[in-house]
């Protein structure tokens, strides 16, 4: 039985230096060891507490909770989003996502950087040990099914790192070359698998576009090959065979396979077979959006996680707006940026998810799960994010919600943009048609709208109402860098932070993100050939 290799890189074991900080990771989730088929064969407990370690680790908190911008899945998610132009946070001291927000310290030197990286190749270590452990020779049904996570997770990770280390062209380095001169385009992050030698680990280079692509596709069909096994998916916190089509067809977007991400954002709505959320759910004051029995996928808090312990570093702190307890409500508040809140159409329901303009005929509309906040959040400020029970004093309860990472909502924009781009009228029609009958009755495709991204008014029509949905789910990232978006946080009235209105030309420089210097020393491989260091390479804009 092979044994899963337990130096995936020093990086995430060694002691590292970073502007005068040293570290060591050492979460505590999922546990490091091996586990082998003659554990998982003899004990059903083993098995379980194998596979528990997957979504677990997803909520873990970095270092123990030392950096307080480290808390897992759900702050990488706001990492994206803070780099985007469409959430905009307050500027405050108690702001943790600063250095993203305002591109600094994302070179390789940082922690911020360890960070990104090592958590993601953590997780594919737990994903590993899982696959590593299971023959499917000898396996239950039920191992069979824990094979098939351990693939889903795999290559998840892998499809969210691939698409953040992607070396893509931008106004700043056009030509795609590094300092050292070396061209970089289309690199993304070193593959490690649960076969990997330690040789051959520390001389490992950066996967091309198409080795990734190829090796996620495999993942993903042995995923889908196996996942049939699972009997449960946990009330929503595993993956299933519908979250393993939504995977493909997000990864047919990346690989900008139109025919195949259509045809799997299809199957995802057909596996899942359930209607999108509804106004009355999503801005319910009690369960608020947090619920996770609405979505595809997403990770549930409980009382006994860390993260809900801690009181402070969990999705709710940062997101809601509506607590005392949390960051958010300290101060660094979140708001949808005011030219994509003014772009929404008033009969659109979504629009109340955000704080309306004094005035506005939609400020009665607004529900909060207390009449204090109405005074204490900003105009445009979000409403999506309720603290759970609607309980906004309590960091023991607020805390104990859940936060998406697949929702049936995401798959019908998927299928409308890879459909208008395969026959033009084709996806702004199925946009049309859930529109009126999902969030806004009286819809229609106003061709005089200019949203500045593409070109392509239809295309630009399906991803503006694609980021309006999606908002602060961490997803905006993906669409911005795939389809080189330009971010525009300068314009005349601007909610954004004078010293973060950025605006760009297509994707930003920043959306690039740098593999960390550890790396590079004990790979060989990579040395020489990371990506540019995109730190404060643009100029806030000025009126």
């Amino acid at each position: 039985m092979k044994k899963i290799n337990k130096s995936i890189y020093s990086v995430l074991f060694a002691g590292l230096t970073l502007s005068a900080m040293t570290s060591c990771i050492d979460e505590a989730m999922p546990q490091n060891g091996t586990v082998t088929q003659k554990q998982l064969e003899g004990s059903s407990t083993a098995t379980a507490a194998v596979v528990k370690g997957l979504p677990a680790y997803g909520k873990s908190l970095w270092r123990g909770g030392d950096y307080h911008w480290a808390y897992g899945a759900s702050a990488i998610m706001r990492i994206r989003d803070v780099m985007a132009d469409d959430y905009v946070v307050v500027d405050h001291d108690y702001n943790q996502f600063s250095p993203w927000a305002a591109t600094r310290f994302l070179g390789p030197s940082y922690l911020i950087t360890q960070f990104v990286y090592t958590y993601y190749y953590r997780y594919i270590l737990a994903t590993n040990s899982v696959i590593s452990a299971v023959s499917p020779e000898k396996a239950t049904k039920e191992q069979l099914g824990y094979l098939g996570l351990g693939y889903a997770y795999r290559a998840d990770n892998y499809l969210q790192m691939a698409q953040m280390y992607e070396f893509l062209p931008n106004d700043k380095f056009p030509d795609s070359k590094n300092a050292q001169g070396h061209d970089v385009k289309g690199l993304t992050c070193p593959i490690v698998t649960d076969t990997l030698s330690e040789t051959k680990s520390r001389n490992n280079p950066r996967a091309t576009h198409e080795q990734m692509f190829k090796f996620i596709e495999s993942d993903l069909n042995n995923a889908e090959k196996y996942i049939v096994n699972i009997t449960s998916n946990k009330g929503n916190t595993l993956p299933n065979l519908a979250v393993v089509y939504g995977l493909k067809a997000r990864l047919y977007m990346w690989n900008n396979d139109y025919a195949k991400a259509k045809e799997y954002a299809e199957k995802a709505i057909s596996a899942y077979g359930k209607a999108p959320m509804n106004e009355k759910e999503a801005t319910d004051t009690k369960t608020g959006f947090n619920n996770i029995t609405k979505w595809m996928w997403g990770a549930q808090y409980t009382a006994e996680d860390a993260a809900v312990k801690s009181g402070i570093l969990n999705f709710t702190s940062f997101a809601s707006n509506e607590t005392v307890f949390g960051y958010a409500g300290a101060g660094p508040m979140n708001m949808i940026g005011k030219s994509f809140y003014e772009k929404i159409s008033d009969t659109d329901w979504r629009k109340v998810m955000w704080k309306a303009p004094e005035g506005s005929p939609l400020e009665k509309k607004n529900q909060y799960v207390d009449a204090k906040f109405k005074e204490r959040i900003p105009v445009y400020g979000s409403l999506k994010f309720r603290p759970a029970e609607g309980n906004y004093e309590s960091s023991s309860i607020g805390p104990i919600t859940a936060y998406p990472l697949m929702r049936v909502e995401e798959m019908y924009f998927i299928q409308f943009e890879a459909a208008e781009r395969l026959a033009a009228g084709s996806g702004i029609q199925l946009l049309t048609d859930f529109m009126k009958k999902y969030r806004d009755p009286k819809y229609k495709f106003d061709t005089t709208k200019d949203y500045g991204f593409t070109g392509n008014k239809a295309i630009d029509e399906i991803l503006f109402q694609k980021r309006i949905e999606l908002w602060g789910e961490g997803l905006s990232f993906f669409d911005i860098k795939r389809a080189n978006v330009s971010v525009t946080r300068g314009y005349p009235g601007t909610n954004f932070f004078e010293q973060w209105r950025f605006n760009t030309k297509g994707r930003p420089a920043w959306m690039n993100f740098c593999i960390v210097n550890l790396e590079e020393n004990d790979n060989p491989a990579i040395a020489g050939y990371n990506n540019p260091d995109p730190s404060m390479a643009y100029k806030p804009w000025q009126e």
